[in-house]
């Protein structure tokens, strides 16, 4: 079908972005479609469904134009993954994550299932090893749920366990210190938003990232919270994150159980976690294996020979 979508209202050129930037992002967005601007006019030719989905995808950023006088690209984002939230649910196509930088969806059915887990529990936990998406894919959907305004916050949290190096030794104040457990997810969020809008979403604590102990004695709701590295958690410091869970929160939990920088006579807790509360409702545990690898073709090669080498050795595991 054709519909005529009338801009005559609007600033057309700041409607559409620089060189036509949220004209694209829409239509990168919804493929079946075809995008043409006549004028003050948005011709929308495709399926009904697409096509309906786009006019209030256009209707909604109007609105907004028309409040702020300006739209960015993560207004724009925003409002298609409402959109997209309202009119899909949990089908398979709610699974494509818009973020300033890169369309993000699973790559193997094991993570599509992870995506699922996050959409319909309250507590996923996620293990697997290096390279099978567990801290990306939950950071993209953190930010799906903040465009959607599911949740007010994100909060990204890591044990910062010594792995090798005593942190009494390396330089620097305590936040210097620690900066370095926490670089992987800064890695993540900046492979999805620009730097600068990182920082500003930090400003405003928005986004946090911040170690395991920060996280004692707080009430978290309203959040998408995520514990990375979780293998490296205690007990007792599992069990002191899972009771600050809030209202209206999402906890994520991701960990490499092959990877316990803990003393030996520590037990994870994570480990410990998927133990006791697989089963639990509104609780989900996704196991995610080498064949869910998605980084260099090597990674899951070097797992395959580690775990060889571990089979072979035992002494060595």
């Amino acid at each position: 079908m054709q519909r005529k979508l009338l801009l005559d209202d609007v600033p057309v050129k700041e409607f559409l972005g620089a060189r036509d930037a949220h004209l694209r992002r829409i239509q990168e967005d919804f493929q079946d479609v075809k995008l043409v601007v006549r004028g003050e006019e948005l011709v929308v030719k495709g399926p009904e469904e697409q096509v309906a989905l786009v006019e209030e995808v256009v209707r909604v950023l109007k609105g907004m134009l028309q409040r702020q006088g300006r739209l960015e690209e993560l207004d724009v984002l925003r409002v298609i993954q409402r959109v997209r939230h309202r009119n899909a649910g949990t089908s398979e196509g709610n699974l494509v994550i818009l973020t300033p930088k890169r369309r993000i969806q699973p790559l193997t059915p094991r993570q599509a299932t992870y995506l699922q887990a996050i959409e319909r529990h309250d507590v996923v936990l996620s293990v697997g090893p290096a390279g099978t998406g567990k801290t990306f894919l939950a950071v993209a959907m953190a930010l799906k749920y903040l465009w959607e305004e599911r949740v007010e916050r994100i909060l990204l949290t890591r044990p910062a366990v010594e792995a090798g190096e005593s942190l009494g030794f390396l330089p620097g104040d305590f936040q210097e210190k620690i900066n370095p457990y926490l670089t992987p997810l800064y890695d993540a969020l900046q492979a999805m938003i620009p730097y600068e809008k990182v920082q500003r979403l930090m400003h405003k604590r928005i986004i946090e990232v911040a170690p395991l102990a920060y996280m004692r004695g707080r009430t978290l709701g309203d959040a998408f919270i995520i514990l990375d590295e979780a293998q490296n958690t205690k007990s007792v410091q599992m069990k002191m994150f899972l009771t600050r869970l809030g209202p209206r929160s999402k906890v994520v939990i991701t960990g490499d159980v092959t990877q316990i920088d803990l003393p030996a006579h520590e037990r994870s807790g994570l480990v410990e976690a998927i133990s006791v509360l697989r089963g639990v409702p509104g609780i989900a545990v996704v196991e995610l294996t080498q064949d869910d690898v998605i980084r260099h073709p090597l990674v899951r090669n070097i797992i395959q020979a580690y775990e060889r080498s571990s089979q072979s050795n035992p002494e060595r595991s």
